[in-house]
């Protein structure tokens, strides 16, 4: 929800409401959903998402419903622990498959 709270903080009043609209809600909704953090209808949050251009991430509004996209948001804040001059090991992590062999 502190997403959400950044977000609309960063539009003038007008643009609050426009995005809103454009999320089929009323800024009063919006608000109110700020301060009493209900579970926000999963629709919805797939617009906020869509409308705030992914800066509002439906996965931290409902990361019931897209737990993996949280997971792969997470690890995309991770430092890369390969330099470009370090040769990779083949193994692709998590899964432990080998793809150093494998037909090009």
């Amino acid at each position: 929800m502190e997403k959400l709270r950044e977000y609309l903080k960063s539009l003038t009043p007008s643009q609050q409401h426009v995005y809103a609209q454009r999320c089929n809600t009323t800024l009063g909704y919006l608000r109110k959903a700020l301060s009493v953090k209900p579970q926000l209808d999963g629709c919805l949050c797939r617009l906020l998402d869509e409308h705030s251009g992914g800066v509002v991430p439906k996965q931290y509004l409902r990361p019931d419903i897209w737990p993996e996209l949280l997971e792969k948001s997470a690890l995309n804040t991770l430092p890369d622990l390969h330099s470009a001059t370090e040769p990779r090991s083949g193994i692709e992590p998590r899964s432990g498959v080998d793809r150093r062999y494998e037909a090009e």
